[in-house]
């Protein structure tokens, strides 16, 4: 999972990025993009490695994407090269202003909120509006034009020329003849809400601006705590009423936005989350794990992880029956632990 962080200058968009990823040295050049890669903390793989006392455990993983400060100058849609780096990003985290800071207008988070997404969908529109162009010009030379592509375009120019974001209409956000496009105003969206160290309120928004995914960030607090000691850490958490770390939390909401769910692998060599999205087939969930599994699939071999911890071990669930098998069909669930049997 790959998430883009943008944000109007001074909203401290580096901040956030420091605050999830921990990675305090990163380039400082405006041509630079920034990637930081966590693992996604999961207290069900600590126990789970704790039970199968495994060579490895692997986490599943977050990559977090900062484009250059010099495609973020003021993310105007004029320039369509800018925020490039972002449209491979799988959601994106937008971070708002909502503290007043030395040398910037006092804060005015609904606007800037809304200032930003428009320039997303005039980027969108000029990558739309070209592309169309491009199919007119084909058809008129008697070239063949994907029709169903061009329909959704045309849906697309108009939600866009009405300043309505893409990700308001997933089935069009969703469509695998879009995918190509990188289209910013179609992925999901976090709003993160860059607050003073005190204020745990979001600020007063509109219906419209209400409606997508928000939360606040006490960024400056929170980049503190990325680097203390855990124990310093609980300390403070606990003092500023912290339930949870920004990276906790921004996770947590991002698997939300995108639908996404784990399912886990067991073993003596290895214990592992894979992260594969809501309602995915158990056969599309070997495919995660290696192409050949999928191809020569045969039955999953599935407890969920409530039933082992309820067990206590494999052996002690077998007895129990809390073990099943399932074919191609089946939905994986958040939590399972599947065995697939295959053969290729």
């Amino acid at each position: 999972m790959k998430l883009g962080i943008i944000g109007l200058p001074g909203s401290g968009k580096t901040t956030v990025f420091e605050a999830l990823t921990h990675e305090f040295s990163g380039p400082a050049g405006k041509g630079d993009t920034r990637l930081g890669t966590i693992a996604v903390p999961d207290e069900r793989i600590d126990l789970l490695s704790d039970m199968y006392k495994p060579k490895k455990t692997i986490y599943a993983q977050v990559e977090y994407l900062l484009p250059a400060k010099a495609e973020q100058k003021r993310e105007s849609g004029s320039d369509a090269t800018l925020l490039r780096s972002a449209r491979d990003a799988d959601a994106l985290i937008h971070v708002v202003r909502n503290h007043n800071a030395f040398g910037f207008e006092p804060a005015t988070p609904e606007s800037d909120f809304l200032s930003l997404d428009q320039d997303l969908m005039l980027t969108d529109l000029g990558v739309v509006e070209k592309r169309l162009e491009r199919m007119e010009v084909e058809a008129k030379k008697g070239k063949p034009v994907d029709k169903e592509e061009q329909d959704l375009l045309i849906e697309c120019r108009a939600a866009l020329e009405g300043e309505t974001p893409l990700r308001r209409f997933p089935e069009i956000a969703g469509s695998r003849l879009l995918k190509g496009y990188g289209l910013l105003s179609a992925k999901p969206m976090l709003v993160l809400f860059n607050n003073t160290d005190e204020d745990e309120s979001l600020p007063e928004l509109s219906d419209a601006v209400s409606a997508e995914a928000c939360m606040v960030i006490r960024g400056k607090l929170e980049h503190e705590l990325a680097q203390m000691t855990r124990e310093d850490a609980a300390e403070l958490l606990e003092e500023f009423n912290i339930a949870a770390s920004a990276t906790d939390r921004v996770i947590r909401r991002s698997y939300e936005i995108l639908g996404l769910i784990s399912f886990f692998t067991v073993g003596e060599d290895e214990v592992r989350a894979w992260t594969i999205r809501k309602a995915t087939a158990a056969v599309d969930a070997a495919g995660e794990i290696h192409s050949d599994i999928k191809k020569g699939f045969i039955r999953a071999e599935i407890i969920s992880y409530a039933d082992l911890i309820t067990a206590g071990s494999t052996a002690a669930a077998k007895k129990q029956g809390t073990f099943r098998l399932e074919g191609k069909t089946y939905t994986v669930d958040d939590g399972d632990i599947i065995n697939f049997r295959f053969n290729v």
